[in-house]
């Protein structure tokens, strides 16, 4: 007499999909198809995915809440490995002023410009400001598919103020539905009462550990460019990070070649982000080191950048890339779709390989291994697409194609 087989027992299952998008496979362009899919979940993890015959077989769907995917496109959540969330007010009069390529009109503006006049709004702003103005950004990115973010300090250039925009974004990881992964970016520019040298003594000094002795950051980073920190600052900054357990990632070749690309190969960083002015033989060294490189199409839309990144070049030598919006308030996205249009459109990036990088890749720039694809054991951190095929998250301009929004296991978005 055979023995009756004990099903699991399962929280949610997502039925019929046209496509599921797993993001596994070799390679960027690798997204692992599947059609007329099924999606077991229990708790906070995909438990299967298959067939029709295969989920029920295996699974107890009796007291399951059901989502029917018939006709729609189910990926996983958007992982955004690269932002600045966590600022007060916005820069709209200077980038308006920009926009008309009249110095004049900028000159006439007689404020602050650039990342020093996000330093003045936000430096002295009450911490609940903070929070308030970084949550609806949020929330709005989640509604946009994004499950998971990174969000960096480097608008207060003090030791207070930089904590407190780490506390924020604990907050927003604490208080929101999403993860929200803090960086500590200090080294983000320079306090104008302090010399160069002086206040990289106090970043490594003072600032570094006070930030690991609370345990608010996950990572450091540091910008080497010309005119801010050179790649021997930049060791020192990452390593002193290092030892209080913050993993290294570096903005580096944005607006010149400076060594910080060579030194994220040779630390083996987490991430390399920017990679605009990246020499050949130097992105070879990444694709070898393993080091993701995180490209941001939006920046370079939204600064006219002249030399925008050669993003064919990277994905043809085998680096990992990912796609990030940078949220800032000189690039004030909150849709990774948006992101996708323009790496698509401008960087000859291929539809698989966008959505790859947005998610997968947003993963790896994070060292995250438990998430950014649709695999048994990771987490359920999913959104459903409102269209019949993937093609279309390239293909629609400025739309919202995310109809739902699951996060480890619970509907967060349902529109």
């Amino acid at each position: 007499m055979s023995e009756t087989k004990v099903k699991l027992k399962v929280d949610l299952v997502i039925s019929n999909a046209s496509e599921v998008i797993t993001c596994i496979g070799e390679g960027m362009e690798e997204i692992g198809i599947l059609t007329d899919a099924w999606i077991a979940i229990k708790d906070e993890k995909i438990v299967g995915v298959g067939t029709e015959a295969e989920v029920k077989s295996n699974f107890d769907l009796e007291k399951s809440s059901m989502i029917d995917a018939k006709g729609k496109v189910v990926a996983p959540g958007f992982v955004d490995s690269h932002t600045h969330l966590v600022f007060y007010g916005t820069r709209v009069e200077e980038y308006a002023a920009k926009l008309t390529g009249k110095p004049e009109k900028l000159q006439q503006l007689s404020i602050t410009t650039g990342p020093s006049r996000t330093v003045e709004l936000t430096r002295n702003e009450p911490e609940e400001e903070l929070f308030q103005q970084s949550k609806k950004r949020v929330m709005t990115m989640l509604e946009h598919g994004i499950t998971t973010i990174e969000s960096k300090s480097g608008y207060g250039l003090t030791t207070d103020s930089e904590i407190k925009i780490l506390e924020v974004g604990r907050r927003l990881d604490n208080e929101t539905p999403l993860d929200v992964l803090n960086t500590f970016l200090g080294a983000h520019g320079f306090p104008e009462n302090l010399t160069k040298s002086e206040y990289l003594d106090v970043i490594i000094n003072e600032m570094i550990p006070k930030v690991g002795e609370q345990g608010l950051a996950e990572f450091c980073d540091v910008w080497c460019d010309e005119g801010y920190f050179t790649a021997e600052e930049s060791e020192l900054i990452l390593k002193a990070g290092l030892k209080y357990g913050m993993k290294p990632k570096i903005h580096a070749d944005a607006y010149s070649y400076i060594g910080g690309s060579d030194l994220a190969a040779e630390m083996k960083m987490v991430s390399i982000d920017h990679l605009n002015y990246t020499p050949e033989e130097v992105v070879e060294k990444l694709a070898e080191a393993k080091v993701t490189g995180v490209l941001m199409p939006a920046l370079d839309f939204a600064v006219g950048h002249k030399q925008p990144f050669d993003a064919r070049q990277m994905l043809d030598k085998g680096m990992e890339i990912a796609l990030a919006t940078d949220l800032c308030p000189a690039c004030y996205t909150e849709s990774m779709q948006f992101v996708i249009n323009l790496a698509c459109r401008l960087y000859k990036f291929s539809v698989e390989e966008a959505i790859k990088a947005a998610t997968y890749g947003g993963a790896k720039a994070l060292d995250l291994d438990d998430r950014g694809v649709i695999q048994e054991g990771k987490l359920a951190d999913l959104q459903i697409w409102d269209v019949p095929t993937y093609k279309h998250i390239a293909y629609e301009l400025g739309t919202n194609i995310v109809q739902t929004v699951i996060k480890k296991g619970e509907v967060v978005v349902s529109r």
